[in-house]
């Protein structure tokens, strides 16, 4: 990477250490201060409630008896390095690309950190309505949810989107 696009690259890098930094003290806070299971109420519809999920999204494989531990640290690696490459490589125009890619990097190495030291992910967001709980989660989920929503946004409705294919 040559240093015009590493100065280039380096605001959605900070945005991504940003994304780290908040997930990880939010979830030394949780960790600190809540009792595992044990909901505290913010809202009618929101708790702050411990757990941890040794699984991927929505608790996909916890219970797989362990090796899903570094199979998923292993492609949150590679997914976090591809998108750093990717990162390099954007045109300085591609803005909304590059919140969205520094979103998902953040949220991924925020859970691959949780993944390799602790054996599993810390959650503690709990929204719930009418007794059915949507699955717990942390602010690495909800940077990489976004960033998600971001990427399909401009891939769908963004310039490069209107912009003819060459063939």
């Amino acid at each position: 990477m040559n240093d015009m696009n590493f100065k280039q690259a380096l605001p959605w890098y900070l945005l991504a250490l940003v994304v780290i930094i908040l997930d990880q003290l939010t979830k030394h806070w949780a960790v600190a201060d809540l009792q595992l299971y044990r909901p505290v109420e913010v809202t009618s519809f929101f708790n702050l409630t411990l757990a941890y999920n040794p699984g991927a999204a929505f608790s996909f494989l916890a219970d797989a008896g362990g090796w899903q531990r570094w199979f998923f640290a292993g492609l949150s690696a590679a997914v976090s390095v591809a998108l750093v490459i990717w990162i390099s490589k954007l045109k300085r125009a591609e803005r909304l690309l590059a919140i969205s890619l520094g979103l998902v990097l953040g949220g991924a190495v925020g859970n691959l950190y949780d993944r390799v030291v602790l054996g599993q992910v810390v959650d503690f967001l709990d929204f719930h309505w009418q007794g059915s709980h949507f699955p717990a989660f942390n602010i690495a989920d909800s940077a990489i949810s976004i960033g998600a929503v971001l990427l399909v946004w401009e891939t769908l409705f963004g310039k490069s989107a209107k912009e003819p294919a060459n063939d």
